[in-house]
């Protein structure tokens, strides 16, 4: 062999052991990321706090480096996929500050990760409000693409040259970008999810290795959210009514605690409504027990209807209901009851069996904290004195705490 082949051999060689090594530091990443994100899912079951860890695995410089992810999970019940969450930055400019403040402050995963413990302010942005008002038919005539990915149950890669056939896309028509993938979640081989993912401001173009390696965090993704569900409704069942399906006893006194305590330090107001029905015995006797559930629940959708997004519609005990009304001064509180009592006392409740219609009240305590209280026992105590005053001058009435005596 002369040396002219002999230096062709070994350069042939070095250039396979240089990309036999760069396969292996490829492999080795892609491993540390599925570690690291895998590690950081089994710390928590809270739902919100698994999509956030999923979504920093995709967006993070140590994850797959996507500029922006979104998540929607499927209301099998609904059929609609529902947005729930987006990280990435809502500009370029917002995104050149966010990489160098993580490039100079040399961020790992763990860091990131670590931002929703301490702030929320990432996945609370306006555009993150946007997504989360998104909801796609399972309809593969309306769904557009991410109801045809959640069909397939296959990774969708939409490329620059094909983005503009989707421009009424219901997903495109507020997720402008030039390139992206959607990725399946699964459990069980049934899909539970869809991550969008893009590089709008970087332009990298998406590679069938990025697809790879997203595939399999999307299948741990997919188990986590199954888990993580899983447990909210074990959760959520342990704290709810069997009857009326509202918030139980224990749930409301829990939660009660935490909202003061939360008004405490945001110098805010909490109000809560103390419902107790008038003359229910006598409806029981009358009627039946039978009867006496209907009403009681009717009476808890009622209540559900009449809600706001942040409040609290519990079941106190018996035929006593209980609302906590957050950022809600006595006054505000006050109102918001009347206006409960007052539809209640025109509503016409259904008989068991019939087809006739029962008319009820109900007697109303209202307190707040921190007009009335600065303690759980004090306020709890003042809307029930409220209510029992209500009672003893005439029922069908809403009252507030008498003024102390100086």
């Amino acid at each position: 062999m002369n040396s002219e082949a002999l230096k062709s051999e070994e350069n042939n060689e070095e250039n396979n052991i240089q990309g036999l090594q760069e396969d292996l530091m490829s492999a080795r990443k892609e491993l540390s990321i599925l570690y690291d994100v895998s590690n950081a899912m089994r710390t928590t079951l809270e739902l919100n706090h698994i999509l956030y860890i999923i979504l920093t695995g995709v967006t993070s410089h140590a994850g797959l480096g996507f500029n922006r992810a979104i998540l929607f999970l499927a209301n099998k019940k609904e059929r609609i996929l529902e947005g729930k969450m987006v990280i990435g930055p809502e500009s370029g400019e917002d995104a050149n500050k966010i990489w160098k403040s993580i490039e100079a402050e040399n961020k790992d995963m763990d860091d990131l990760i670590s931002v929703y413990q301490s702030s929320k302010q990432a996945i609370e942005s306006r555009f993150n409000q946007e997504i989360k008002k998104l909801k796609i038919p399972l309809n593969m005539e309306t769904g557009g693409l991410l109801a045809s990915a959640y069909f397939q149950g296959k990774p969708l890669n939409i490329h620059s040259n094909e983005i503009s056939k989707y421009a009424s896309d219901p997903l495109l028509s507020v997720f402008k970008t030039n390139e992206l993938v959607i990725m399946p979640l699964k459990a069980k081989d049934k899909v539970n999810g869809i991550i969008i993912a893009d590089n709008l401001f970087t332009r990298k173009p998406i590679t069938e290795n990025d697809l790879k390696i997203f595939m399999m965090l999307a299948n741990q993704a997919g188990l986590a959210i199954e888990n993580s569900q899983l447990y909210e409704l074990v959760v959520h069942k342990s704290h709810t009514d069997s009857l009326t399906s509202l918030w139980n006893h224990g749930f409301f006194q829990d939660t009660l605690v935490l909202e003061i305590e939360k008004a405490r330090q945001n110098n805010a107001h909490v109000g809560i409504v103390i419902i107790d029905v008038d003359n229910f015995k006598k409806l029981n006797d009358t009627w039946g027990h039978q009867n006496g559930d209907v009403v009681l629940t009717e009476l808890a959708k009622i209540l559900k209807d009449s809600s706001r997004e942040n409040d609290y519609m519990c079941r106190y005990g018996g035929e006593e209901f209980s609302i906590i009304l957050t950022q809600t001064n006595r006054e505000q509180a006050y109102f918001i009851a009347e206006r409960l009592r007052e539809r209640i006392a025109q509503y016409n409740f259904p008989k068991f069996s019939s087809e006739n219609f029962l008319k009820l009240t109900v007697s109303v305590g209202v307190a707040a904290f921190p007009e009335d209280a600065h303690t759980k026992e004090d306020l709890v105590m003042k809307a029930d004195r409220a209510m029992y005053t209500a009672k003893f001058i005439g029922k069908n009435k809403t009252c507030v705490p008498e003024p102390e005596n100086p």
